[in-house]
């Protein structure tokens, strides 16, 4: 009897899952590879193999969906800050006992010059930031409201796409995705005359500019500590979850 084809559901939404989804086709062509993103933006990168998009419906869907579908290794490579999915990753996949591979990019950690103040949630963050801060708040729009009580500050927000909830009147709203040169954020800083940084450690190359350009700038950065997430198997590079990825399935065989 022939055995069943393996199938990878990659959870996606970062820069890594669209690099590793494009290697799981170059080296993996005859394995079943579906993506699936959260739907929290609409505009989607195309990651050339079969796209799902939206919630499970907990870790129950989640489950039955990797059933359903004969899911034989599962891929978390969702942001760092996803802990919702994370955790329900983790819990569908210990019910089946199915392997699952967390790509986790390492979080950012302070170098010299660096101004730093570590809190642990978002509402922390707001909640320091100093009256008449002028803030640069790099944190998504879903997270946003819980910043909008501070109209005591300015606040320059970026992100993709616009936040559902308006803005205090005296806010700015920058549409993008984040530059790669710190000399594009230093002009932005400087434009506005941010004096606090606000951030996620999201970890990675992508959006670290905001960070060198406050330690040129001498500007203090509220950072936001990861959540802690459930053990399972990590990958801290594309490279270091494809060799992973290869064990699991050379072990089917």
């Amino acid at each position: 009897m022939t055995e069943p084809a393996d199938h990878i559901l990659l959870l996606a939404g970062t820069r890594e899952a669209r690099l590793l989804a494009k290697k799981l086709v170059e080296t993996f062509p005859d394995v079943r590879i579906t993506a699936s993103f959260a739907g929290a933006v609409d505009n989607l990168p195309n990651l050339g193999v079969p796209t799902r998009v939206g919630g499970f419906g907990g870790v129950a869907g989640l489950t039955d969906y990797l059933v359903n579908e004969k899911v034989t290794l599962l891929v978390d490579a969702t942001h760092p800050f996803a802990a919702q999915m994370s955790g329900n990753a983790v819990f569908a996949a210990r019910s089946l006992n199915l392997p699952l591979i967390r790509l986790e990019r390492p979080a950012w950690t302070p170098e010299s010059g660096d101004l730093w103040q570590s809190v642990v949630s978002l509402g922390e963050a707001a909640d320091a930031l100093p009256a008449q801060a002028r803030a640069f708040l790099a944190i998504g729009r879903k997270d946003l409201h819980r910043f909008t009580h501070r109209t005591d500050i300015f606040a320059l927000a970026r992100m993709i796409e616009p936040p559902e909830l308006p803005l205090p009147g005296h806010w700015q709203l920058v549409l993008g995705r984040p530059p790669l040169s710190a000399s594009e954020e230093i002009a932005l800083f400087r434009k506005h005359r941010i004096t606090h940084v606000v951030a996620k450690n999201s970890g990675g190359r992508r959006s670290h500019a905001k960070i060198e350009a406050a330690r040129q700038l001498g500007l203090p950065v509220i950072m936001v500590d990861r959540p802690k997430l459930a053990e399972t198997e990590l990958a801290t590079s594309v490279e270091d979850a494809l060799r992973k990825i290869n064990l699991e399935i050379a072990s089917d065989f």
